[in-house]
């Protein structure tokens, strides 16, 4: 299975071409960035065969049939459109789009063309959330109440640029974090919010976009999601709790790229570590994208997925510039 990779990016070198070539059979044939020196040292670093400015001079290589795009947030929608059209699958980063209705043509295109589209929430492939998932799903903890994600971290120097200074290219904490950790949610508890409240702040590091967020979201069932994303918390850590009626897990340093964490379940029996497995989250992600192009079950993270992810990071924008609570417009895929 050959891959198109468009955009020379920092994930894709550190993640996700280590993780095709896991595949048995797979490898990255082209690498497409907008400048092409950058994709030529790109290729030439990773071993790349291929490397072009064009990304319809990659399309027309028949023997290519998936797609990863990791290249700016507002360039997502036109590349996945002509991936799609050209007949590829695609695995798109998140955010999909800048607006919900890009990421819904981008889905329904996939849809029409009989081609699979998914995101790449890469934290719902972690053996971490996945045994957090099972918990809950256990009934262990009973009814869930609350959950907590703190997602405040802060952004390495050479992941600032544009997602620090450029709101026209999907810059801010918003679009970056606060969209994952609304997967998060929807993953462990099975349903999406439906209104929001938040308060957003320039801490230092944002220029025009803000670095640092904090919301309430509401879900059907009652139980409240409180999360917190920044770009400018060095010391923080990371990690999520999730409180039921019957019992509580705290999770410590599980919404990384890696597999690290613990995770310690609590109820009235008293207190335990909970095992998981230590696999990469981009290895399985990609494993279950590739089984799902060979038409075994679905992508870890659908394009559905994807559009409630990024509708719920646009309520989170919109409710902390208008200072109100704000419901949840997930469009069609509701």
């Amino acid at each position: 299975m050959r891959w198109i990779f468009v955009g020379a990016s920092t994930i894709a070198s550190q993640h996700m071409i280590g993780a095709v070539r896991a595949q048995t059979g797979a490898n990255v044939s082209w690498v497409v960035s907008g400048a092409a020196d950058r994709a030529q040292a790109y290729a030439r670093e990773h071993d790349i065969e291929h490397s072009t400015t064009s990304l319809d001079e990659a399309l027309r290589d028949d023997t290519a049939t998936c797609v990863y795009i990791s290249s700016t947030n507002e360039k997502h929608h036109a590349q996945a459109m002509a991936a799609i059209n050209a007949g590829k699958h695609v695995l798109c980063e998140k955010p999909l789009g800048l607006s919900l209705q890009e990421a819904q043509e981008m889905v329904s295109a996939a849809e029409r063309r009989g081609t699979v589209f998914a995101t790449n929430h890469h934290l719902r492939c972690s053996g971490s959330h996945r045994a957090i998932r099972d918990l809950v799903a256990s009934g262990e903890i009973g009814r869930v109440l609350s959950v907590r994600i703190f997602h405040a971290v802060h952004l390495p120097k050479n992941l600032q640029g544009w997602r620090i200074n450029d709101a026209s290219a999907g810059g801010g904490v918003i679009p970056d974090i606060t969209v994952h950790d609304a997967d998060v949610a929807h993953f462990l508890l099975g349903e999406t919010p439906t209104d929001v409240v938040a308060q957003l702040a320039t801490s230092g590091m944002g220029q025009g976009v803000e670095d640092s967020c904090m919301s309430v979201w509401t879900m059907p069932s009652g139980a409240m999601v409180m999360s917190h994303e920044s770009f400018t918390h060095p010391f923080a850590g990371s990690g999520l709790e999730v409180h039921g009626t019957e019992g509580s897990v705290f999770a410590r340093e599980v919404m990384t790229q890696m597999p690290f964490g613990t995770i310690t379940l609590k109820t009235a029996e008293g207190t335990r570590e909970i095992s998981y497995s230590a696999h990469s989250l981009y290895e399985r992600g990609v494993s279950e994208f590739v089984s799902a192009v060979q038409g075994n079950g679905s992508p870890a993270a659908t394009g559905p997925d994807g559009i409630k992810s990024l509708a719920v990071a646009l309520a989170v924008r919109e409710a902390a510039q208008s200072g109100r609570k704000v419901h949840v417009d997930y469009g069609a895929f509701a």
